[in-house]
């Protein structure tokens, strides 16, 4: 673990006596990618509960700080200074956590994605794929032999094939149809509806999919390369990621926002964290439940 994450996580669990172990370990984890923070226990529990891949370096890391350092500056500086701080903020992130294959990988996507909103282009996901990938393995092939490469760059590429909805011609009149609205269409569909969805809120519903269409998308093509390195398979990796996948983001940007309150001011930051631990809690909780699960995990 590179010193500034070990120095955040003691900074952490010192200003914050109510963010006890496991929980400070796993929320580090889950900010900086650092296994080593984690409790043997927990970290087997991850594993045979198919989600050991919050504990690993990926995108997410990155895009969360990015997103919370550039909205806010976006209507402060406008949007050239915002972008050019978020790509310090990129540059400095590699440097904070070490320039492992996953994490560079996901800064160069992210740098042309804020390149392209800059520029006024059109951002193509699968085109800043190949780039980052390819561009890589041009500078150093040995990285193609990486197990944390491999599977981060398969399940962005699982995502960006799978995970999304298309955003051609016909995606786009589906969606300037929904914002017109057909009046007689939703009467029919009003009239299909069971009584279990007729109170179930259709942002909860809505989410539920986004997040397992993410999930499944992720693992389609991380799955084969499990099998292949680990002999392993996680049953219930699909349900373990649906439970915990709507609370990692929000877990991880308000680890950052705990971290900076409590440099600033140790009683603010001691507030904070108290949030997180409410968040850690059901994380943990779930995490181990689901490992428990008879046949959660078989060799094959």
């Amino acid at each position: 673990m590179p010193a500034s994450s070990q120095a955040a996580r003691t900074r952490l669990t010192a200003q914050n006596r109510k963010v006890p172990e496991p929980h400070a370990g796993l929320l580090v984890s889950l900010m900086f990618g650092t296994k080593s923070a984690l409790p043997r226990e927990l970290y087997d529990a991850l594993i045979v509960s198919g989600t050991i891949h919050i504990a690993a370096l990926s995108g997410q890391n990155l895009s969360i700080p990015g997103r919370l350092v550039s909205d806010q500056l976006v209507g402060l500086m406008g949007k050239r200074i915002a972008s050019a701080l978020t790509l310090v903020l990129f540059v400095w992130f590699v440097l904070f956590v070490g320039p492992s294959p996953s994490i560079v990988r996901a800064a160069i996507m992210g740098s042309l994605s804020v390149l392209a909103v800059l520029l006024g282009r059109q951002y193509l996901a699968l085109l800043s794929w190949g780039v980052a990938v390819g561009g890589m393995l041009i500078f150093n092939f040995s990285w193609l032999t990486d197990i944390s490469f491999q599977l981060s760059a398969l399940a962005t590429l699982g995502i960006i094939l799978f995970g999304k909805e298309n955003a051609g011609p016909a995606t786009m009149i589906d969606q300037s149809s929904s914002e017109n609205g057909d009046q007689r269409e939703r009467n029919q569909n009003i009239d299909r509806r069971t009584s279990i969805q007729s109170w179930i809120p259709q942002a909860l519903t809505s989410g539920i999919k986004d997040d397992l269409r993410l999930t499944l998308a992720a693992q389609s093509l991380t799955v084969p390369l499990i099998l292949f390195h680990f002999h392993r398979i996680s049953l219930v990796s699909p349900l373990a990621n649906l439970a915990i996948g709507w609370v990692i983001g929000p877990l991880t940007g308000l680890g950052w926002v705990t971290v900076v309150a409590g440099w600033a001011w140790l009683p603010l930051g001691q507030a904070f964290a108290l949030i997180d631990w409410l968040f850690l809690e059901y994380l943990v909780r779930t995490i181990q439940f689901m490992s428990r699960v008879p046949l959660a995990s078989v060799g094959i």
